[in-house]
């Protein structure tokens, strides 16, 4: 990777260094039902960050003093496959992953009607295949459409994306060089038909009024990948009653 002086985060005419707008995603690719054995999959490209997702469950929970009488246990592992940055990465889960684990499962629990299945499991993994920036939004992303593809009653589909500071400008949907060189990193995920936050964090600065407008463009971006939600899982399914 450059230092900070070999690239132009923002470039004279505007443009981001990979040529996209300020308000605009990268390209974005979903796909549900990629793994039988799984009850629930996904797999979720947000231009070259690469995540997969599996949902088994709900299942009996063992060992069972663990359980809950009133609801299921959402359990959840995030984890960054050897081979998904430039420098291979240690296969033993680093603290980064534990947290970011937890801070995952907790955007998903608001989700999931997990009293319907008191004493039971439901077990989420999230494995990112290739990383470049926006890990944990994608991963949001995809166990949200894997969890949906298990049949698991939901609320609505939970949809993430991180807004950027680069070169004083608010950036939606950042990508490595941006997370690396940029002012600050918000990562946001919201329920966008009931319109509520299950995810925000800010690494770095923002006045209030930038951080307002940061929310709407989270909000702005998290609508476009909704829709694209609903339409993976439509062509998932549609495709299914054709065949049977």
């Amino acid at each position: 990777m450059g230092k900070k002086a070999d690239i132009k985060l923002i470039r004279e005419d505007g443009l981001r260094h990979d040529g996209r707008k300020p308000d605009e995603l990268r390209p974005i690719k979903m796909e549900v039902g990629v793994l039988n054995n799984a009850n629930g999959s996904a797999l979720v490209e947000f231009g070259k960050t690469k995540v997969l997702a599996a949902v088994y469950g709900p299942r009996e929970l063992h060992p069972r003093h663990m359980s809950l009488p009133d609801r299921a246990v959402i359990r959840c592992r995030y984890h960054m496959a050897p081979f998904s940055t430039e420098e291979r990465k240690s296969p033993a889960p680093s603290r980064r992953e534990i947290e970011l684990s937890k801070v995952i499962r907790e955007a998903l629990e608001p989700v999931i009607f997990s009293e319907l299945y008191p004493r039971a499991t439901i077990d989420i993994f999230i494995e990112v295949l290739q990383a470049d920036g926006g890990t944990r939004t994608t991963g949001i992303t995809a166990a949200s459409l894997a969890l949906a593809d298990a049949g698991i009653p939901i609320r609505d589909l939970v949809a993430g994306v991180a807004v950027g500071k680069v070169d004083g400008v608010l950036v939606l949907d950042i990508d490595q060089v941006e997370d690396e060189f940029g002012e600050a990193d918000m990562p946001v995920a919201m329920m966008p038909t009931l319109g509520r936050i299950t995810l925000l964090q800010l690494n770095g600065v923002l006045t209030p009024e930038e951080f307002k407008e940061a929310l709407r463009l989270a909000e702005k971006g998290i609508k476009e990948i909704y829709k694209l939600q609903r339409e993976a899982l439509r062509k998932r399914y549609v495709e299914v009653s054709l065949e049977e």
